[in-house]
C-alpha cells in the first residue's frame, strides 16, 4: 500500500524520501532515484510532512516513539504527521497527544505546533495503485484542510470524521461491515451453487435486487464471475485474510471497551481467525468463499 501511495505522490510532483525495513522496497525506490533513509527519524529530519503506512498499532507506536522514531528529541521539522495505518483509535489518540506536546524546529506558515492526522484508507492495493483511495481522517480540521491536496494526490475521496482517533474508528467500522458483507455474499453464493443456481446468475440477481453490495458487484468472491479481482487470480493480492482478522480483532476489542454487543463481529472474527490458522492468511479475504464455505469456481 505504502509504496503505491508514494509512487502517486512522486507522480504528482512531490519530493519524497522513503524508509522501509524491507530492503527490497528501499532498493526499488533508490533505483528510481528516490531518496531513501535508514530510520524514521532521518525521514522526519528531511521532511515537512511524514506519512506512515504500517501493519499494526505496535509498529506505528514504535515508528513514532522508538529510539530512532519520528518524535525522538521532541523537536520536529515536520509540521504534519499523517498515519494511514489501520490501528485502534486509542493508539491514534495517544500519538496525537504526543505530537501536540512536541515543538517545531521552525515555525512556518500557519503551523505553530506540529499536528497529527489519523487517515486510514479504503480501497486496497488496487485503489492505492490507481490513486482512487478513500481517506477517513481524524484530527484538527485545519490540518485536514491543509493536507487535502496530498490526500487527493493518492485518492479520489476524503471524509473528515472529527477529532483525533475518529479516522481510525471509522476505518474499523468500515472493515467490520466489509467483512460481514463478504461472509454474507459468500454464504449466499455457496448456498446458491448447492441449490443448483450458477454464481453468475445469482450475482445478477443480487446486483439488481436488494442484496446488492460491494462484495457482490465490485469484489465478487467466486472465481470466474468477475475479472480483475483477487478471486480471478486464485485470491492472490488484494487484502490479506490476516489483515482482516487483525481489523476484526480491533473492532471486537473496541466494542468490548464501550460495552456494545456485536455478535456478527465476533462470528466474523472467529471465521477469519480459523481461515488464517488453516494456512490462508496471505490470500485475499474473499477466499473465505472457497476455504470456509467450500464454494466452487464458475465454469
Amino acid at each position: 500500500m505504502g509504496s503505491r501511495m508514494a509512487n502517486n505522490l512522486i507522480k504528482a510532483g512531490y519530493r519524497v524520501a522513503v524508509h522501509d525495513i524491507n530492503c527490497n522496497a528501499m532498493k526499488k525506490f533508490s533505483d528510481m532515484g528516490v531518496e531513501t533513509k535508514e530510520t524514521p527519524l532521518e525521514v522526519a529530519e528531511a521532511s515537512d510532512v511524514v506519512i506512515t503506512m504500517l501493519p499494526s498499532s505496535s509498529h506505528v507506536y514504535d515508528v513514532y516513539t522508538g529510539p530512532n522514531g519520528l518524535l525522538h528529541g521532541g523537536e520536529l521539522r515536520p509540521r504534519l504527521l499523517i498515519d494511514s495505518s489501520t490501528i485502534d483509535p486509542q493508539t491514534s489518540r495517544k500519538l496525537s497527544l504526543a505530537v501536540s506536546n512536541c515543538t517545531l524546529k521552525e515555525k512556518r506558515d500557519y503551523a505553530k505546533k506540529p499536528a497529527m492526522l489519523d487517515a486510514p484508507v479504503s480501497g486496497g492495493v488496487l485503489a492505492a495503485e490507481a490513486g482512487t483511495l478513500t481517506f477517513m481522517v481524524g484530527g484538527s480540521e485545519d490540518a485536514y484542510l491543509a493536507a487535502k491536496s496530498l490526500f487527493l494526490s493518492m485518492g479520489k475521496n476524503t471524509v473528515f470524521c472529527g477529532g483525533p482517533g475518529n479516522g481510525s474508528a471509522a476505518k474499523i467500522c468500515n472493515n467490520l461491515a466489509m467483512a460481514i458483507s463478504m461472509l454474507g455474499v459468500s454464504e449466499s453464493l455457496a448456498l446458491g451453487q448447492s441449490l443448483g443456481i450458477s454464481a453468475s446468475t445469482l450475482t445478477r440477481v443480487l446486483n439488481s435486487s436488494s442484496g446488492r453490495c460491494w462484495s457482490s458487484d465490485s469484489y465478487n468472491p467466486v472465481p470466474g464471475v468477475m475479472e480483475g479481482v483477487p478471486s480471478s487470480r486464485n485470491y492472490d493480492g488484494g487484502f490479506a485474510s490476516k489483515l482482516m482478522a487483525k481489523d476484526l480483532n480491533l473492532g471486537a476489542t473496541s466494542a468490548k471497551e464501550v460495552g456494545l454487543k456485536c455478535p456478527l463481529t465476533s462470528q466474523a472474527q472467529e471465521i477469519y481467525t480459523e481461515l488464517c490458522e488453516d494456512g490462508h492468511e496471505t490470500e485475499d479475504f474473499s477466499c473465505v468463499f472457497r476455504h470456509y464455505y467450500s464454494g466452487k469456481n464458475e465454469t
